[in-house]
């Protein structure tokens, strides 16, 4: 068997790139919330627990 690195995805990236990247992770998602009225964002929790289920496994 012939090991060869991939030279795609993080892996093949340096470790200051990855750390760049992994930084900026978060970083959207508050501001697109604070911005949304109360209904909407129960809308937005509604569908999300539907998809999961309910988190009851059923």
């Amino acid at each position: 068997m012939i090991n060869k690195k991939s030279k795609r995805g993080l892996a093949s990236m340096s470790v200051e790139k990855r750390r760049k990247i992994a930084s900026m992770g978060g970083k959207a998602s508050p501001t697109n919330f604070k911005n949304r009225p109360l209904a909407e964002l129960k809308a937005i929790a509604r569908k999300g627990g539907k998809a999961s289920r309910g988190g009851r496994g059923k």
